[in-house]
């Protein structure tokens, strides 16, 4: 039997899942992760905060996760960004990776008949999250170097009058930003959602402007995040939304019941209690970002001026041959299937100087 012979939906059929590869090499830069590993000070906490839910680990978890959405305002009040008003735990969804944050909104207000809008190339989950809730997914064209102009957004929704508009700021991947007069000149020009999936947000300048700016007043701007970069918590799957109150109350009505386990939630808490500790590679990840951009340039390629964790770099002849080459020295990075463009991640100082060494081999 293979997988047509089965009664799949039919929009389902042809439909390819999300792939990344994942091997055992010993520079992985290709899924945009922190490559530093958590602090030992921080895991100490951390084991000690799960070992005490294992007390009660018999039990359903707390439904509304009340302390972890308290730790995550406690987070955000302490660097709230110029212009950024407190956040209220109100204000505060939480669930299994930002993924799931996006599944539920889509589910809450996508679904069979309804659209979201979005800019590719950008995270390449969204499409696919859009297909898996039933929404239709709508591609619009992106200005020159990737940018998106309050104009073009506007022209975009009018043409397509989607529910739902998606922001990726800074984009993957590219690393590029979406300026605030877009996202609230799309706001203005759609009575639908307009979310902003700033995954990336800790990696861009200090005083770089969060759509958080934006979010008083406005009850269909939604913010998604995740601690899974710069938080350096991948593995713990841990993401959250900032949004108006009557907004966390339709993702009550689609998530499945204690959807955040006892130990995830002690673990994240844990973890944001020791937020200045957790974020200190930040820095060192921005030096080896801009290392990239700098080494590329002067290597003869193009490449996009990043605020991320990561840099794609264009004018590669033949990427799944450097892809090959590179990976046949032991580094891994991402063919995010724009023409003649690898993407890399910025690790460790050790990772990224391997990544350049290797890929100045191939060029010999």
């Amino acid at each position: 039997m293979a997988l047509d012979d089965l009664p799949i939906r039919p929009d389902l059929r042809g439909k390819m899942p999300y792939g990344a590869p994942m091997l055992d090499v010993p520079v992985t830069l290709n899924v945009n992760e922190n490559t530093h590993p958590v602090p030992h000070e921080v895991r100490a906490s951390i084991l000690s905060a799960v070992d005490a839910a294992l007390e009660s680990i018999n039990r359903y978890p707390d439904r509304e996760f009340t302390g972890l959405r308290q730790a995550l305002v406690d987070y955000l009040n302490a660097r709230p960004g110029a212009d950024a008003a407190p956040v209220q735990v109100e204000q505060i969804w939480a669930a299994n990776g930002s993924n799931e944050v996006l599944q539920h909104v889509l589910q809450a207000f996508g679904g069979p008949g309804r659209s979201v809008l979005g800019f590719p190339p950008t995270y390449s989950m969204h499409p696919l999250i859009a297909e898996a809730t039933g929404t239709t997914w709508i591609g619009a064209d992106r200005d020159a170097h990737y940018e998106i102009s309050p104009d073009t957004a506007v022209s975009a929704i009018a043409a397509h009058r989607p529910e739902l508009v998606f922001f990726c700021s800074p984009n993957n991947p590219t690393g590029t930003g979406v300026a605030l007069e877009t996202i609230e000149a799309a706001y203005n020009a759609t009575d639908g959602m307009v979310l902003v999936d700033e995954a990336y947000v800790e990696f861009a300048p200090d005083n770089h402007p969060s759509a958080r700016r934006l979010l008083a007043g406005r009850p269909r701007l939604l913010i998604s995040r995740t601690m899974s970069k710069a938080f350096a918590f991948a593995g713990a799957r841990v993401g959250y939304l900032l949004a108006h109150p009557d907004v966390v109350d339709a993702m009550r009505l689609v998530r499945l019941p204690y959807h955040l386990s006892a130990l995830t939630q002690a673990a994240a808490t844990a973890a944001l209690a020791h937020h200045e500790t957790m974020l200190a590679t930040v820095d060192a990840i921005r030096t080896q970002r801009d290392r990239l951009v700098d080494q590329l340039t002067a290597m003869g390629y193009d490449v996009s001026p990043s605020l991320a964790n990561f840099v794609l770099f264009s004018g590669v002849s033949d990427p799944q041959g450097v892809f090959r080459g590179l990976l046949d020295q032991g580094v891994l990075v991402r063919d995010v299937g724009i023409p003649h463009s690898l993407r890399v991640t910025a690790g460790t100082e050790a990772e990224t100087t391997s990544f350049l060494e290797a890929l100045g081999r191939l060029e010999t």
